[in-house]
């Protein structure tokens, strides 16, 4: 499906559809008791169900697997399917990848990110951070026993995830100037660099004036 911003273009939120809250989140996992033994006793998460199958339900494929899942203070849930025979994934076409795919799980303040960036620490886990995030929400990374990235964050700015009027406008500015520069036949990188830079500008002055 095309991505658009077309006004005229219905959503789901108009019908009232809209998900309530995150159920799980699933990964791969080739280790399911080391799996465990992290979610488990490293981020305190409680066991809250698993499933064994031959077949996949939703395809159908012959895959035997061991299914996982963790639960959260607030009832979502992560979770990780063992199956027998799986190779290793090959490596990802490009660094970023690794830098970008990642699960972020909110934690209450700043003061029990130290003291989770402390307990992770004593536990033999290399955790990044802290690192501020342009005054929105602060965080520490690390990795599971997969390799997979994890963040935990707390916002700083109360309403972080409530720009919606600024979050639609950057939308339409990166597709904008992303088609204009492919017509063009120009460097897109090139250009989104050029476009952040405008945008930071911007936002410079306005926020300098607003100060006077």
């Amino acid at each position: 499906m095309q991505t658009s911003t077309l006004a005229s273009r219905r959503s789901a939120s108009e019908l009232g559809l809209r998900p309530n809250m995150l159920n799980h989140y699933a990964r791969v996992t080739h280790d399911v008791g080391a799996t465990a033994d992290f979610y488990g006793r490293i981020l305190g998460m409680e066991l809250a169900s698993t499933i064994m199958d031959d077949h996949v339900p939703s395809t159908g494929d012959a895959f035997p697997y061991f299914h996982i899942f963790f639960r959260m203070a607030d009832g979502s849930t992560m979770a990780f399917f063992e199956c027998t025979d799986l190779p290793l994934p090959s490596s990802p076409s490009h660094p970023a990848y690794d830098v970008f795919d990642h699960i972020a799980l909110e934690v209450s303040d700043t003061a029990e990110l130290m003291r989770w960036k402390e307990w992770l620490v004593s536990q033999g886990v290399d955790v990044l951070g802290p690192v501020d995030h342009k005054g929105i929400i602060q965080s520490i990374y690390f990795r599971d026993p997969n390799g997979y990235r994890l963040e935990l964050t707390t916002p700083i700015d109360p309403a972080w995830n409530q720009h919606t009027t600024q979050a639609q406008e950057d939308l339409d500015h990166w597709l904008a100037a992303k088609a204009a520069t492919q017509a063009e036949g120009r460097d897109v990188s090139a250009a989104m660099i050029e476009l952040i830079g405008q945008i930071k500008r911007k936002r410079y002055e306005t926020s300098a004036e607003g100060n006077n």
